[in-house]
């Protein structure tokens, strides 16, 4: 019990330290700030002390057996609102693709390291700043339940050797470019294990998308909101121009 009293307290003061260094960057002070302003305005409650014991336990306590995977196992996390994806490499190891910001401030890779959070997130993904890193089991799944190799039946391409798809997943770890469409972490994990970069996720969104514009219901809902901004805000170029040409190309394209 003394002993991980002990250790509970080491910990503590490394992440004092840690958040102590942090502060010291303006750059990224400002823009922490800025965010957690704009968060407020929308009513949404943002973490803000970084990867501090709020956060720890805020985040479910949950255990893997490590030893079900196999190196090269495409792994999958559903959240509320996408999939998280990496690639077991063994050894409790998955390399990831995520968004982060705090690259683009200091090289200090004990900061670096720490858990992604919501903050540094957001930022990267605003940024389009990424990296491809190496968490825990743990750290990667935070919480949510894991699937393995469950996109092979959707893949129209067979999956190459685990042991290649390993090797392709640790030859890109380290910075990336980012794309919240375009270039994420399922295009990272579909191309290590299947050759090809894919997301079945933007598909869906962009089909999604074409749904909604094909949709002439969407030039009257346009339409109507675009009148009623002009009758709240009064009738100025910033209201009458959308008011008309949004209405336009949705009917055009659709």
């Amino acid at each position: 019990m003394l002993g991980w009293v002990a250790a509970s307290r080491r910990r503590r003061k490394a992440r004092e330290s840690l958040q102590a260094r942090s502060m010291k960057n303006p750059m990224y002070q400002v823009a922490s700030l800025l965010l957690e302003k704009l968060l407020l305005l929308a009513n949404l409650r943002l973490c803000s002390e970084g990867p501090g014991a709020a956060e720890e336990e805020a985040k479910p306590a949950s255990s893997y057996d490590a030893t079900c995977f196999k190196r090269g196992d495409l792994l999958e996390v559903p959240r509320t609102l996408f999939v998280h994806f990496g690639i077991y490499l063994g050894d409790n190891r998955v390399a990831h693709l995520m968004p982060d910001i705090l690259p683009a401030f200091t090289d200090d890779q004990r900061q670096i390291q720490q858990v992604v959070t919501n903050k540094r997130l957001i930022l990267g993904v605003l940024a389009r700043t990424a990296r491809i890193r190496v968490d825990t089991v743990e750290d990667f799944a935070y919480g949510g339940s894991i699937l393995a190799n469950h996109m092979d039946e959707a893949f129209p391409s067979k999956a190459l050797c685990e042991e290649e798809v390993a090797r392709r997943a640790e030859k890109l770890v380290g910075a990336t470019a980012y794309s919240l469409l375009w270039n994420n972490c399922e295009h990272f994990v579909t191309y290590c294990r299947y050759g090809s970069a894919v997301s079945f996720q933007t598909d869906k969104f962009c089909e999604t998308v074409k749904m909604i514009i094909r949709d002439q219901r969407s030039v009257l809902a346009s339409a109507l909101l675009g009148l009623a901004s002009i009758v709240c805000l009064g009738l100025a170029p910033s209201t009458t121009l959308p008011t008309i040409i949004i209405p336009f190309f949705l009917w055009m394209a659709g």
